[in-house]
């Protein structure tokens, strides 16, 4: 069992770590796929170079380069009602700022507080007018002077949109996949080093395993041998003197989708299956000389059963506590022959359950319980069994001897009879 044993735990690994290779290579395709997804689209957003919130901000600029003429009348109407001609006043303007102004200089003409103080609040007005006056003049120098800046405005927005299609609903969104990506990037492991490793890994155990798997064919071929001789032997002390049982070991050929094929030392691919490499095949012929054909069709039912009590007596030792059950294991035979293979039976019956079929007196006087299977005597198919013992025994026994089961003679030969066997299977 030894080679066996140690084989069986190195396939194991064997199996285990080919089964983690084939992972790995699996997850390292899908790995590098998806690193090359996140590397593609990282540099198409750095391609792009999107601002935070700049999709919303054009919105905007497009809006208002959309109404271009209608926002700078508006804005130089404003600045003009407000501060007038800055550049070039004259006494006969009429714009808020010179309006305010004169009022202002009238009020602070008086010596009154009342007006005084109400002169104080047009200059805070003034401060607003000229405010709103400047901001209304950097407006209008920051308005475009072409149509060419809603063009440009129009292909950035573009260029938005393609991110916001593929990454996120908005550009914050984008900028944030975009470092999401990053960190998954750099966690990846796409190095052909861990690789490497398992492949040596399977290398080294599939070596192991070559190792072990001829260690067990040459100790199972050894084996066989003698197994076959030892069974061949038995085979002639029940009344099968010319047979011959072989057992032949072969290599198994790996299939074409095997899922364990191992290369042997010869180039030879195998199938290193869960008991090692070999096909084991029993073979049997009846008559020395013939072609030794596969047990299963060259043996007879009672051939067969012969074989397997002459099996099972050489591997006693190996298979005790099982039961077995034996039909026409004495076809064909009687007389000594019939003797041996109740002697045989009832050694195996001492670290066995053995049930036996059998219509010979001199096997079942070997048994320790006799059971009768009579047919039922109404009309309706049945059968009934029973077990029987003393002189329903000896009876029964001399009825199975030629049908003397009423005769004196015949019950003396069938209690001679019991009683030897009894004996015999009493012995040490």
């Amino acid at each position: 069992d030894k080679p066996l044993a140690r084989y069986r735990s190195i396939r194991d690994e064997w199996l285990t770590a080919r089964r983690d290779l084939a992972d790995r290579r699996r997850r390292a395709r899908e790995l590098a796929q998806e690193a090359d997804r996140l590397s593609f689209g990282i540099h198409e957003i750095d391609a792009v170079a999107p601002e935070p919130g700049e999709d919303e901000a054009i919105i905007a600029d497009i809006r208002r380069l959309s109404e271009l003429d209608a926002l700078r009348e508006a804005a130089q109407t404003a600045r003009f009602a407000l501060a007038g001609e800055l550049d070039e006043p004259t006494p006969e303007s009429t714009s808020a700022a010179d309006g305010v102004g004169r009022a202002q200089a009238a009020l602070e003409s008086t010596d009154d507080a009342a007006l005084q103080a109400l002169a104080v609040r047009l200059a805070e007005a003034m401060a607003v007018i000229g405010d709103v006056s400047g901001e209304l003049g950097d407006y209008l120098s920051e308005l475009p002077s072409d149509a060419s800046t809603l063009e440009t405005k129009l292909a950035r927005q573009a260029e938005l949109r393609t991110l916001t299609r593929k990454y996120a609903a908005d550009i914050d969104g984008v900028l944030e996949w975009s470092r999401d990506a990053a960190e998954r990037l750099a966690q990846l492991d796409v190095s052909e080093e861990s690789l490497a490793a398992l492949d040596r890994k399977v290398a080294e155990l599939e070596a192991k395993l070559v190792a072990a798997a001829a260690e067990l064919t040459k100790a199972r071929s050894k084996a066989a041998k003698g197994l076959a001789k030892a069974v061949t032997a038995e085979l002639a002390g029940l009344a099968m003197a010319n047979a011959v049982f072989t057992i032949g070991v072969t290599p198994m050929q790996a299939r074409a989708d095997d899922s364990a094929p191992v290369t042997m030392p010869d180039g030879e691919v195998l199938h290193a299956g869960h008991d090692g490499v070999d096909a084991v095949e029993f073979g049997f012929t009846a008559h020395r000389g013939a072609d030794v054909l596969p047990l299963a069709k060259s043996a007879s039912g009672g051939e067969l059963s012969r074989v397997m009590l002459a099996l099972e007596v050489v591997l006693s030792a190996s298979t005790a506590g099982t039961t077995m059950v034996f039909d026409e294991v004495d076809a064909g035979v009687g007389g000594r022959a019939a003797v041996q293979i109740g002697r045989r039976l009832a050694r195996l019956a001492r670290t066995h359950q053995v049930i036996v079929v059998t219509h010979l007196p001199q096997v079942a006087a070997f048994a320790d319980a006799h059971l009768v299977v009579d047919s039922g005597n109404g009309r309706a198919k049945s059968s009934g069994v029973r077990r029987i013992d003393d002189e329903d025994r000896v009876a029964e026994l001399a009825r199975m001897l030629a049908g003397l089961g009423e005769s004196d003679s015949g019950r003396a030969h069938a209690r001679e009879l019991l009683e030897a066997a009894q004996q015999e299977r009493s012995a040490p």
